[in-house]
């Protein structure tokens, strides 16, 4: 009888092992979890930088059928928001975005040349990305 006690008392808890097993479990679903919301946050960054060069895009083309031109590089994507100062037409201005021209989803202003060197018939509007610099793979701009 007392060998039956002790015996349902080990059974009771839980072994070293067992504990290290579930601890590893919990580890490994841990790290995927995170991975997977890290992919989730720059595919998320990258969606809304095209969204906003898209904003712009339709900006733009409203601007040209006001002004009959669009924006020179030297008054960039502020054209849409405040007359420019080398407008053709300026009595046909108005405001054609009506909030401050946000940041890219890394915190860099988004980039503005007329005419563009990848849209040589029109403009270029590009984000420098995720590394910030500017002429690399990861730039994201209104030709792809």
């Amino acid at each position: 009888m007392s060998y039956d006690r002790s015996r349902s008392r080990r059974r009771g808890g839980f072994t070293l092992m067992e504990v290290l097993l579930v601890l590893a479990i919990l580890v490994i679903l841990g790290s995927l979890g995170s991975v997977m919301y890290v992919n989730a946050q720059k595919k998320a960054q990258l969606d809304a930088a095209r969204s906003q060069i898209g904003l712009f895009d339709s900006a733009l083309g409203t601007y040209y059928v006001s002004m009959g031109e669009f924006p020179s590089s030297q008054a960039g994507l502020e054209a849409l928001r405040s007359p420019p100062a080398d407008a053709r037409r300026p009595d046909s201005w108005m405001a054609f975005f009506d909030r401050d021209i946000p940041l890219d989803p890394w915190d860099h202003p988004y980039q503005y040349v007329n005419p563009g060197t990848h849209n040589t018939d029109k403009y270029d509007i590009w984000s420098a990305g995720p590394d910030g610099q500017d002429g690399t793979d990861d730039d994201i701009g209104n030709w792809k």
